[in-house]
């Protein structure tokens, strides 16, 4: 499973113009999923997404959590963050999880933000989507559950 976490100060998702998702402060969260995902790689991200310390402090350093500042997520399933490009000029999406399965495992993440008491937001699964936020900082964090 991986994740791109984007700190922002608002952002929102449209489809077909009309706003399906939105929020002020915290991440947009762009999850893709793979056909060997399993409840513990999510619980693994969920814990840190909500933990990891990027948000600033009276101090103005990267000090505080998601759950510090009380932020939100605006969630966007994102298949292309399988896509292999190293062959060819087309990226080969086979290692993205089939439909079915991602949608599943995507609705468990957002299950178990929620359950962490985090408010998220999302888009609609497999249908095209804009996405507009504020990229704060910039900080955009890759996690892969392949990395624990």
């Amino acid at each position: 499973m991986r994740v791109v976490l984007q700190r922002t100060t608002d952002a929102e998702v449209r489809i077909a113009g009309e706003i399906k998702g939105r929020i002020e402060q915290g991440f947009v969260a762009l999850v893709g999923i793979t056909h060997s995902d399993t409840e513990e790689d999510i619980q693994y991200l969920v814990n840190k997404t909500v933990n990891l310390r990027v948000f600033e402090d009276e101090n103005g350093k990267m000090n505080l959590s998601l759950m510090d500042i009380g932020g939100s997520i605006l969630s966007i399933s994102q298949f292309t963050l399988y896509g292999d490009c190293r062959k060819g000029r087309r990226p080969n999406f086979m290692q993205a999880a089939k439909p079915d399965y991602a949608e599943e495992m995507y609705e468990k993440w957002n299950d178990m933000l929620r359950s962490q008491g985090i408010t998220v937001e999302t888009g609609q699964f497999g249908a095209m989507m804009d996405v507009a936020f504020t990229n704060n900082g910039p900080v955009t964090i890759l996690l892969d559950s392949d990395d624990r």
